[in-house]
């Protein structure tokens, strides 16, 4: 798993102001940080491979019955 962090800067509206570590900001829904969240906490992004790969295969395995339906 790939784990980076990042800064809340600030909040504007309904969108949080989060700096990453090259220094970038970027702007996020406010709703997608947990309700605690506020100005100047640590948070976790990261890229979880196992989970990703389970969905990938729910999609391919989906989209293969779906295939298979249409062809009969």
């Amino acid at each position: 798993m790939v784990t980076k962090k990042a800064i809340i800067d600030r909040f504007e509206g309904d969108f949080a102001i989060i700096e990453l570590q090259n220094r970038k900001m970027v702007s996020v829904p406010r709703e997608i940080l947990p309700e605690c969240a506020k100005e100047g906490d640590v948070i976790l992004i990261s890229v979880d491979d196992k989970e990703t790969q389970k969905r990938s295969e729910r999609i391919k395995n989906l989209f293969e019955s779906l295939k298979e339906e249409g062809e009969e």
